[in-house]
């Protein structure tokens, strides 16, 4: 299934009925916000077949996983901003110093207006649209922009769009690259973008020209750090299950693993048990075992499996994009597979033997957007303070992105800005200050020729 770019002429439309949708206050009132989640709502549960069989289509997602990773994701983001959407559009009073009497001081919350959303393709319902329940809820129009690597569910999402919403208020733009360029040149009041670094960059540089604000949610390699103190089955399940989720195409999976010399071979052994309780004898039978994306990206990670010795897996299926779950050993820090991120369910693995070494080799690398720790709680507050991730768990794997109460973003080389439940309010909306200052009293003091100058100067 091929899908059409948006033309040109098309977009300048887009984003110019949308600015003057936005310039009439058309989305400033709460219940037109309260009204339109739920009319997204709505719209996934009514479109929610259609969905699911294009995440299949494009990628082999079982309904299962369709559901629990993408959808209910999206529902429950909604179904929070609904609850407490009331209460974050109140103004919120800030104390003001004496200085000031008699003024009062507030922070009052206000759309940023145009937004343009791009999303990638390994999430592409849930990372597009749960950033929309954000700029919904702040009061914000959005262009929609889908990957065109899974262009069954574009062209679900823009019917479901369409179908749901004035396109002046959200609108959804497909294409290539090339429209990509194509929508950087518009001005817009925010731009939210989920893909790669070297990507992050472009759109940065393009937000630049018009000093556009922008939340970038990328990636990097995510480190998995098991200690001899780990309970090794309970790591290995766990481990397993966020490094094949989505066949590792997931942005927060975790990229490699460093494992204490004392309990490497037995997790080898759990491994191998726990990926197969999740997957069978055969993964490329079971029908929650995902594929790569499109063959540039099977090729990219089957390239992988020359980088170290294979302990676990290595089988590989050309006309599937089919890559079998692997464990590598006696893998060499500066090689391919150390260097980029794998997006794709290989799993390096490097021995330590005293944490502080694992440490060090997680800080002389590019900050990434998860960490993860496995073993003695102590040690693992000890590692999160002495490095810097977007997000990080302790004794477990991706689940920091399953609580829509704590902000979920990146740091460094992996993204800026944070979003989730309150987080996305805020990042859609700009917190403007406001002064109230009453005109029945007038002290003098504050203007020329700046009498009682000493006395003033004490209360500064």
């Amino acid at each position: 299934m091929n899908i059409s770019n948006t033309s040109h002429e098309r977009i300048i439309e887009i984003v110019a009925a949308q600015r003057e949708f936005f310039n009439n206050h058309r989305t400033l009132d709460i219940d037109t916000r309260l009204t339109a989640l739920r009319q997204l709502g709505k719209a996934i549960s009514k479109w929610e077949r259609p969905l699911c069989e294009a995440l299949y289509a494009d990628l082999h997602k079982s309904y299962e996983e369709a559901y629990i990773t993408e959808l209910s994701i999206v529902q429950g983001e909604i179904g929070n901003h609904i609850r407490h959407l009331k209460r974050w559009t109140r103004d919120r009073r800030r104390p003001t110093p004496l200085k000031m009497f008699p003024s009062r001081s507030r922070i009052v919350s206000e759309p940023l207006g145009v937004t343009l959303i791009v999303s990638p393709w390994n999430y592409p319902v849930q990372l597009l649209l749960n950033p929309l329940v954000g700029a919904i809820s702040a009061g914000c129009t959005a262009v929609l922009k889908p990957s065109p690597y899974t262009p069954n569910v574009a062209r679900v999402i823009e019917q479901m769009i369409a179908e749901t919403f004035d396109e002046r208020h959200i609108a959804v733009v497909q294409g290539n690259r090339k429209v990509n360029s194509q929508l950087l040149e518009q001005r817009y009041d925010l731009i939210f973008f989920t893909g790669s670094p070297s990507l992050g960059r472009i759109v940065m540089q393009s937000a630049a020209r018009n000093l556009t604000p922008v939340v970038l949610e990328l990636g990097g390699k995510s480190p998995c750090i098991v200690d001899s103190t780990a309970d090794i089955t309970v790591a290995a399940r766990r481990i397993a299950w966020g490094k094949t989720l989505n066949a590792g195409q997931t942005c927060i999976a975790p990229d490699y693993i460093l494992i204490h010399r004392e309990v490497k071979e037995l997790f080898v052994e759990e491994y191998a048990r726990a990926l197969q309780a999740l997957h069978g004898d055969d993964p490329q039978q079971s029908r929650h075992f995902v594929r790569m994306v499109n063959d540039q990206a099977f090729e990219r990670v089957r390239s992988y499996l020359a980088d170290g010795r294979i302990r676990i897996g290595g089988q590989y299926d050309a006309a599937e994009r089919y890559i079998a779950p692997t464990l590598l050993d006696d893998v060499d820090p500066e090689s391919a597979v150390m260097s980029n991120e794998i997006f794709g369910p290989v799993m390096p693995m490097i021995a330590f033997e005293q944490i502080d070494q694992a440490i060090g080799f997680v800080n002389m690398r590019e900050k990434p957007l998860a960490l993860y720790y496995f073993g003695a709680r102590s040690t693992g507050r000890r590692v999160i303070r002495h490095t810097s991730s977007g997000g990080a768990c302790i004794n477990d794997t991706i689940m920091h992105i399953a609580n829509e109460n704590i902000p979920f973003g990146g740091v460094g080389n992996s993204g800026m800005g944070g979003y989730h439940g309150r987080d996305s309010f805020d990042v859609f909306s700009h917190r403007r200050s406001v002064v109230v200052t009453p005109t029945w009293l007038d002290l003098p003091f504050r203007y020329m020729p700046y009498r009682l100058f000493r006395w003033v100067k004490r209360i500064l």
